[in-house]
């Protein structure tokens, strides 16, 4: 797992995680304290979870956050930071979840029929209201 931080490296922007970074039954990926939350579960046959729901809960937003998951293909991923000067370049692969919580990114898909799934914390506003274009 790899953590991107703002020059000061006092602010989260981004993480990178690959599929060869289930390596325990649960890792949580994303810290508690952002909207966008999501964790890793490497498990094995026959495991299984008490029957529940979730529970209402107001909760209030101000960003939105995003995530990409690589199902078949590859995605070049650019990450910005606070101040939008790029800070990195990957290469994501099948299996590979790019998040950003702040800063901003863009994506490049380098295969034909590449399949993601893309997360967003919600509800969604329409694009007047959920992104600043980087020049």
């Amino acid at each position: 797992m790899e953590n991107i931080y703002s020059k000061d490296g006092k602010v989260l922007l981004h993480v990178i995680f690959r599929k060869k970074d289930f390596i325990k039954q649960r890792t949580d990926i994303s810290p508690p304290e952002e909207f966008l939350q999501l964790s890793s579960l490497k498990l094995d046959k026959g495991k299984t979870f008490r029957p529940h729901k979730h529970v209402f809960c107001e909760k209030i937003t101000n960003i939105a956050q995003e995530s990409w998951v690589v199902i078949q293909g590859k995605v070049k991923v650019m990450l910005y930071d606070l101040e939008d000067k790029l800070t990195k370049e990957t290469i994501l692969a099948p299996g590979d979840v790019s998040l950003t919580f702040k800063g901003g990114h863009n994506y490049e898909i380098l295969e034909e029929n590449t399949l993601v799934y893309e997360y967003k914390t919600g509800p969604y506003l329409g694009q007047k209201f959920d992104k600043a274009f980087i020049d």
